[in-house]
């Protein structure tokens, strides 16, 4: 069976979407408000009748549905089908049986995979990542997430694990991180760390577009105003591009060196910055990446836009069904 129901849980909204596993196109997409002070039994609850709508919009039966598969940004245990830590969702999350409750609310099998990579899953097999054996995945947000495949398989290591490319240490001296380490890359180079240089430079008196883009008002200053910004050449965001270029290329360089992929695929809402980043990632490794060929690895931005995730976990979902 194709058709499989791919689903995000997002901090702010639940997302799904019927997915066709055999050409990755995804129809009646409806997304609703997560509202998670209500509590995990809501939103699980809330989480169940959006599939349900979906199937029923889609003008199929639910026996035409052959699973779902979820994504939840955070540590979660995949085999147990539970959320462990989600820090960006608001609630205790700690041992949420998931996928047992949604099976319950829909009667469908259900799979759990951490969202990005979900991501990596889709942009391997539909987008970004098509064609290669071998490749990572790096998506900036509101932290930095990873995922990786190697041999042409989602590579999860212990727990699931595998891939927190933003936990990467950069500088074991540095900025205290979210995770509780200190130099990890998601302090130097997510959207709040690039939206923080913005505010910084403003508030300093350098001579930049970021204070009037954002209308003068710190609050409004964020990583997409840096971004247009340094797309209107305004030097100062540019620099700040630069520098998070560098820290992002850092921490790939070591990816490079442990894995060897063919390409690494950057996403996240990072990207929109396009070349204005990847240009200095690039340059970077090809300065400190010695022992690997690095002519041979593309850097390239995710092609599947949102829908990577609802399609990542509908393939997941696929994938473990057939097992």
């Amino acid at each position: 069976m194709a058709k499989y129901i791919g689903g995000d849980l997002g901090g702010t909204n639940v997302r799904a979407g019927i997915v066709d596993t055999e050409t990755g196109e995804v129809s009646n997409l409806i997304s609703v408000p997560t509202i998670g002070r209500e509590g995990h039994d809501a939103v699980l609850h809330r989480m169940a009748d959006l599939f349900l709508n979906v199937i029923k919009t889609s003008g199929l039966q639910v026996t035409d549905i052959g699973g779902i598969g979820i994504g939840a940004p955070g540590k979660i245990d995949s085999e147990k089908g539970h959320t462990v830590f989600l820090p960006n969702l608001y609630g205790n999350w700690e041992n949420v049986p998931v996928t047992e409750m949604i099976k319950d609310y829909t009667g469908l099998p259900t799979y759990l995979l951490n969202d990005v990579r979900a991501i990596t899953f889709g942009e391997w097999k539909f987008g970004a990542g098509r064609g290669v054996r071998s490749m990572a995945v790096v998506a900036i947000g509101t932290g930095i997430g990873g995922g990786m495949v190697i041999n042409n398989q989602l590579h999860l290591g212990l727990d699931g694990m595998a891939g927190e490319l933003g936990h990467t240490m950069i500088d074991f001296n540095g900025p205290l991180c979210g995770c509780g380490n200190h130099g990890c890359l998601e302090a130097y180079a997510s959207s709040p760390a690039i939206a923080a240089a913005g505010l910084k430079a403003v508030v300093q008196g350098w001579t930049t577009k970021i204070g009037e883009l954002a209308g003068y008002d710190l609050n409004k200053i964020t990583a997409k105003t840096v971004s247009t910004a340094a797309s209107m050449g305004d030097q100062v965001a540019i620099e700040i591009y630069e520098q998070v270029g560098f820290y992002l290329g850092i921490a790939i360089s070591n990816t490079i060196l442990t894995i060897a992929p063919e390409r690494i695929v950057i996403g996240g809402g990072g990207v929109q910055a396009g070349d204005i980043l990847l240009n200095p990632i690039r340059r970077t490794i090809k300065e400190r990446v010695r022992m690997v060929d690095v002519e041979k690895i593309t850097i390239v931005p995710a092609e599947l836009g949102d829908n990577g995730g609802v399609i990542g976990n509908a393939l997941w979902a696929y994938q473990r069904n057939e097992l």
